[in-house]
């Protein structure tokens, strides 16, 4: 079935851009999780010194911790947020002459549907990067050491602002993907394949960087809290805590790294999605 081979070449282009971009990551999550915990404070900090710090600390293969979780996470989450997509607005009967909120809204479903799944390696994806120690924590321990404390529920902490997150981001890029392509098709400003591929894709990713921001705080902070302490009281708590905390700016922490790491990504991810999907016979 076409669904399952469009699920297939999403999967298979998530897996690989998640690899050569999962150190970004990593440093987006300690610069978000910055203090907590007793944790290192790296903002104060900054980008450069933090990447000297873990380096001379933990070791280059730091930049690597939880990348496990992230195959595991791309491989159920991205597959279907980005596979679904085209399914969806078939179904839903959105083309390119349809309006840009069609478009967003079947990007949301596809967003809101692999966020369900994969939110269990989102959460271990993230505790793992959050760890400072010299020794990379493995998937098996994490995982049992966060059922051990407590149950099944801690696999889906952090859930509603994850599906917020997945809504936004998806909706964003698939939709701002779709109608930038549209643009450049249209007026030819671009030659037709991969140049328009890249340019819709980059141009997505600025935007997805600038809509998720918040969303993206709020899941790493749900995520990352300690199994002995009960930081935030959901999605609004946590919202609320960190405006009063640090204002507007603090849902913005670590964007550099966000954008740094959603640019390259949705134009990998896309770009090999696209090359992938006629060899799946999409």
């Amino acid at each position: 079935m076409d669904v399952f081979k469009h699920v297939a070449a999403a999967g298979s282009a998530a897996v690989i851009t998640v690899t050569g971009i999962h150190p970004i990551d990593v440093l987006k999550t300690r610069l978000q999780v910055s203090g907590e915990g007793g944790g290192r404070d790296y903002k104060s900090l900054g980008m450069n010194r933090s990447i000297k710090v873990i380096i001379k600390e933990e070791g280059v293969s730091a930049f690597w911790k939880g990348i496990a979780a992230a195959w595991l996470r791309e491989g159920s989450y991205t597959s279907l947020r980005l596979g679904l997509y085209s399914p969806i607005k078939s179904t839903m009967g959105v083309d390119s002459q349809s309006p840009f909120i069609m478009k967003f809204a079947a990007g949301s479903l596809a967003g809101a549907l692999g966020s369900l799944v994969g939110n269990p390696f989102d959460v271990l994806k993230t505790r793992m990067m959050a760890s400072e120690t010299i020794h990379t924590p493995s998937l098996h321990n994490t995982a049992t050491d966060l059922y051990k404390a407590q149950g099944i529920k801690a696999f889906y902490r952090g859930i509603e602002a994850n599906i917020l997150r997945a809504m936004v981001l998806n909706g964003t890029k698939m939709a701002c993907y779709d109608q930038i392509k549209d643009i450049i098709t249209f007026s030819q400003l671009v030659p037709a394949g991969m140049p328009t591929q890249f340019v819709s894709a980059f141009g997505a990713g600025f935007f997805m960087a600038s809509t998720v921001a918040p969303f993206d705080m709020v899941r790493t902070k749900l995520m990352n809290q300690p199994s002995n302490i009960k930081l935030y009281n959901g999605f609004s708590d946590c919202f609320m805590k960190i405006v009063s905390n640090h204002g507007i700016r603090g849902l913005y922490a670590g964007f550099v790294p966000i954008w740094a790491r959603f640019a390259p990504t949705t134009c990998l991810q896309l770009i090999i999605f696209e090359q992938v999907k006629p060899l799946l016979g999409v």
